[in-house]
């Protein structure tokens, strides 16, 4: 099984920038026998009206090959509520390094990751349980989580 994860989306190319900031991935190049994106969603049926101008950046890869691709795909209505589905950036080594290493390189991460756009909604800091996560939202409002 072949899979990637779809992002509704009011900007798909502010998405596009962010997210392969934030996880190092590249934008994926159009399949074969097309020069642009724009040009296979024309070839697929698309309307042009609905791609708008200029050249349609809507989708990120890994460059590893290992993790999913993603697609931003636009939709008109907002963000209107808390997602149901998140990503989280695992930066911080897991429980067998110190909690106080753990922190400071989720701080890092976050710090990286607010000077891309992201901002900070909450943290979760429990030493007793070893738990230190920060949770964040991308410049869309989508929240996600650097653990």
């Amino acid at each position: 099984m072949i899979w990637h994860l779809t992002i509704d989306c009011a900007e798909p190319a502010r998405l596009v920038a962010f997210w392969a900031e934030a996880l190092r991935y590249r934008p994926q190049p159009p399949p074969d026998g097309h020069t642009t994106w724009r040009d296979w969603y024309l070839a697929a049926g698309v309307p042009p009206e609905e791609l708008g101008e200029g050249d349609v950046v809507d989708r990120l890869e890994d460059p590893s090959g290992a993790g999913p691709r993603i697609w931003f795909q636009p939709v008109p209505e907002p963000k209107s509520i808390k997602n149901r589905l998140h990503i989280d950036l695992m930066v911080g080594g897991g429980r067998s390094v110190p909690l106080a290493e753990r922190r400071r390189r989720v701080d890092a991460e976050v710090a990286r990751l607010t000077g891309l756009g992201a901002r900070v909604l909450s943290s979760t800091d429990v030493p007793e349980d070893g738990t230190y996560a920060v949770q964040l939202a991308d410049p869309e409002g989508n929240e996600f989580c650097v653990v």
